[in-house]
This record gives C-alpha cells, structure tokens and sequence, in this order.
C-alpha cells in the first residue's frame, strides 16, 4: 500500500493544526497505517496538488481540490471529534 500524504492545515498554520497533527498521528500509529503528515498554511495548500492524497483543515476552504477535503473543526470545538476522526480513517483505509 502506498503511502499517503496528508496534508494538515490551518487558517494561520501553527496552532490548530498542531492538535489536528497529533490526533491524526496517533490515528495512523493505532490502526498501523503509512502516512506522511505535512503542515502547511491553508494558502500553501495548491503547491501540493500533485501528490497530497487528503487535506484536513480546520480552516473554510471553498476551494476544489482534487483530493479529499475534510473538515476538522470539530478538533477545535471538542464537538463531533469521534465523526471527524472516523470520517479521517475511512479515507486513509482507501
């Protein structure tokens, strides 16, 4: 299975995507999936279109992308954190 790269952004790029980075990081430990987490500004986001598999941000994005975008808001709200977390491990599964 190939690695995935996975992209974790933010609106400003530091804090939240710092808590979004350790909870996925902890994810793909616990189910022993290969995945490379980069974080990255939400505007840094297109230089990456060519070989992220998925983004996860906590920041509105309108944008189309062609991969996978989920929201991670919930991280920030501490509100339907268990969904998100699912939501990001059904796609690392693919």
């Amino acid at each position: 299975m190939k690695k995935k790269q996975v992209l974790v952004a933010c609106g400003a790029g530091i804090a939240t995507s710092t808590v979004v980075n350790g909870a996925i990081e902890d994810m793909i430990k616990e189910n022993d999936i290969k995945a490379d987490l980069v974080q990255i500004k939400i505007s840094e986001v297109g230089s990456y279109e060519d070989t992220a598999d998925m983004l996860v941000t906590t920041a509105m994005t309108k944008k189309e992308y062609p991969f996978p975008v989920i929201n991670a808001r919930s991280f920030l709200t501490g509100i339907g954190t268990d969904a998100t977390k699912q939501e990001i491990l059904e796609e690392l599964k693919k």
